[in-house]
């Protein structure tokens, strides 16, 4: 990422701590992997600002390298003016850091004492009457150099990953909702207006692009080996490998043409019972490769899942609430068929035969990738859209890698979440569905600090 760095000064305090300010955090933002974009030291005191003039200053330089930087981080080496603060990043567009320093015990005199942490208040207190949404962290006060700032510093990135690729992006929706699963209903108007914009494809036209191909065209061929080298395909026909990879072809068709962010497919039945696959392991894929992707048309899985990816850098899932373990009320299992991203995966994956639609169409569900989930900390989120506005909710939880018999099919693992019981009640009462979405990592105030305070979601506690 790159952040834009914003230091502030106040005439009658100590403005020479402002130089030892701009190295600390230009050193620390570049330590921590990013990159810098700050305004020089010469165009004031100490290239920091303290009046409404040097703020408008800044606030120029700022709107010059518009669409170049994803934050903004704004240091208080001292108790520093709000009027240039404010003046200067009230048009910034993209999430605001709060830093402020320490003092020191022994720097308590006047030539050393910074103030920042009452001056602190002074700033968040005049960005909150201009509606100007901005990030705080723990702790209150907080040396740049710190092992407690670079994790308030990962955390601010993963904020910006996330505000940046859910403020505007393409969603692909590949066939229309199962009869069935009203449960995955949605609003596209509601979408949009969150700047989540749906492409809707007939699943017809995707049977019709994948009958078009041909057993030897080169792409084809090239997607059989790809999917091979994904995980094991032993078992698979060859005609109904061959069947999957030109589904794969086609959906990346879609993804190039479309410029689709992220996608939900229709699964099932009309894949299994006209193509003769499933396209479990096609999912899994996609996901792995970096390209969300949720199943059964349960378009508002793939958002939670995107939001989670973008803070996480890793694959996500989507997972139905499916069984409890045994008389343990904290423990659940949840699973799908196979659409789980083999990185999440205990070992290589199996594709099978899903076993629902063999059991009546033998030989109609090949793709499924079976195995176990890993384990790992995890994070559970899902949405739903209602009267206009899209409701979210995020909580912690961990897969635990324990066992679950070899007669269960499909590809599932058992999650420790507290309380539960508890959560389920709100789940259920509160309209969401029988899914939830999964990503690696404890990512809940990430999560809700970017979808609450930058994208105007709605937040359903379901931990309190």
């Amino acid at each position: 990422m790159k952040f834009a760095l914003y230091f502030g000064n106040r005439g009658f305090m100590p403005a020479e701590l402002i130089a030892g300010a701009r190295d600390d955090m230009i050193k620390a933002v570049q330590d921590a992997g990013h990159e810098v974009l700050v305004m020089d030291k010469n165009a004031t005191r100490y290239g920091a600002v303290e009046t409404r003039d040097e703020g408008r200053l800044y606030h120029d330089w700022l709107k010059s390298h518009e669409g170049e930087y994803d934050g903004v981080i704004l240091c208080m080496p001292i108790f520093i003016d709000e009027n240039g603060a404010i003046t200067a990043l009230q048009d910034a567009g993209v999430p605001i850091l709060m830093q402020a320093y320490p003092d020191e015990i022994g720097k308590m005199d006047f030539q050393h004492r910074r103030d920042a942490y009452c001056g602190k208040f002074s700033v968040t207190d005049v960005f909150y009457q201009y509606k100007i949404p901005f990030t705080v962290m723990k702790p209150h006060v907080v040396h740049p150099l710190s092992p407690a700032f670079r994790q308030n510093l990962d955390d601010f990135a993963a904020i910006c990953r996330v505000v940046k690729g859910m403020k505007r992006f393409n969603l692909g929706c590949i066939g229309a909702r199962t009869t069935a699963f009203k449960t995955v209903r949605f609003d596209e108007v509601t979408l949009q207006r969150y700047g989540i914009n749906v492409e809707s494809f007939d699943l017809s036209e995707l049977v019709f692009k994948v009958n078009a191909k041909t057993n030897d065209d080169p792409i084809v061929l090239k997607k059989v080996k790809a999917l091979e080298a994904y995980t094991d395909f032993s078992k698979v026909p060859e005609t109904n490998k061959l069947t999957l990879a030109k589904i794969s072809v086609v959906i990346d068709e879609y993804i190039e043409e479309y410029h689709l962010d992220a996608i939900t497919l229709r699964c099932w039945n009309e894949m299994e019972t006209i193509l003769r696959v499933c396209p479990c392991v096609l999912i899994s894929e996609l996901n792995d490769r970096g390209i969300v992707c949720s199943c059964e048309i349960d378009l508002c899985s793939a958002i939670t899942m995107r939001a989670m990816n973008l803070a996480s850098g890793k694959p996500t899932a989507c997972l139905d609430w499916n069984n409890n373990y045994g008389d343990d009320e904290n423990k659940v299992i949840l699973f799908h068929c196979g659409p789980v991203a083999q990185s999440l995966m205990a070992g290589k994956g199996t594709v099978t035969e899903h076993k629902m639609f063999a059991k009546g169409d033998p030989g109609s569900g090949w793709g499924s990738n079976e195995g176990r989930i890993a384990a790992f900390d995890t994070t559970i989120s899902n949405c739903f859209t209602e009267n206009g506005i899209l409701k979210v909710y995020a909580s912690e939880a961990k897969f635990t890698g324990e066992p679950i018999e070899e007669a269960f099919f499909g590809c599932g693992g058992v999650c420790e979440i507290p309380n539960l019981q508890d959560k389920l009640l709100k789940l259920a009462k509160g309209g969401f569905k029988h899914h939830t979405t999964v990503g690696v990592g404890h990512m809940k105030y990430v999560l809700e600090e970017a979808f609450q305070t930058y994208l105007g979601y709605e937040i359903v506690d379901i931990d309190n």
